[in-house]
């Protein structure tokens, strides 16, 4: 969550494209400020900042052939054909570590890693339903994997602004589950805010709704600006990690679009 939303401010999600003038790729480089939870359930809130570069967006829909979705979802289209796209991605999980916060404390840390897996969406005019899936593939925790799936709508209001609308859902695994929301015997005992022994099954782990948006402010210069609200489900909501079931990510950012030459 937290480095999804400098993806979504780098770039608008999308992929490389050719300058008018056919010398180069397009590449957008630029810094944000966000605010995202602590840790996936807290209620408290942490600011964050950094630089970027990134391809520049080629087109409705953020059709390009790489496309930034978030950090664990980098993808790559290798079908393209009536409408429908598909495709490998990779990406990162971060960990969580127990001094991340005073109530991980005694927990213990989730370590993160690398992350692949495939998406495939298809175009109906305005709409883009897709469906992705996330797992970490490296790491001493085995924190399992993630199945997205949703509707995206992106709408251009004029030459550079543009806004999209993202909706839909995530399903965890039994892994994903254990790793962030269960409670094992050892570590109910040496929890420093004393949470009881909890088994958290997979499922759908939570519902989404975002909204980003590009708006030119001079010559190769985008301000950017991205906010998602989700709210847990099922066994995520009801782990006694959980301090609120209600998350919020947001940033703003802005980019300069040059010609790399090459």
């Amino acid at each position: 969550m937290i480095c999804g939303i400098a993806a979504a401010l780098s770039v608008g999600s999308a992929g490389p494209a050719l300058a008018d003038d056919g010398s180069g790729l397009k590449l957008q480089a630029g810094g944000f400020v966000g605010v995202a939870p602590e840790f996936e359930g807290s209620k408290d809130y942490r600011i964050l900042g950094a630089p970027f570069i990134a391809p520049a967006g080629d087109g409705i829909m953020d059709s390009g052939t790489i496309q930034i979705r978030s950090i664990d979802d980098i993808r790559l289209r290798v079908i393209n054909f009536s409408g429908f796209e598909a495709g490998p991605l990779a990406g990162w999980r971060f960990d969580r570590n127990e001094d991340d916060s005073d109530r991980l404390l005694g927990l213990g840390d989730v370590d993160g890693g690398l992350v692949v897996g495939g998406y495939a969406a298809y175009h109906l005019g305005p709409l883009m339903p897709f469906v992705s899936y996330h797992r970490e593939v490296s790491g001493d925790d085995d924190t399992g994997g993630v199945l997205r799936f949703g509707t995206e709508a992106k709408s251009i209001l004029g030459p550079g602004f543009s806004v999209t609308a993202k909706a839909g859902a995530s399903y965890a695994d039994d892994d994903y589950m254990d790793a962030y929301f269960s409670v094992t015997p050892v570590q109910s005992a040496s929890s420093a805010a004393g949470f009881s022994v909890f088994s958290a099954q997979s499922g759908i782990k939570d519902v989404y709704f975002g909204l980003s948006g590009d708006i030119p402010i001079a010559p190769d210069w985008s301000f950017k600006w991205s906010g998602t609200s989700a709210r847990l489900l099922g066994d995520a909501a009801d782990s006694p990690i959980v301090e609120t079931e209600n998350q919020f990510s947001g940033g703003v950012g802005l980019t300069y679009t040059f010609n790399s030459g090459f």
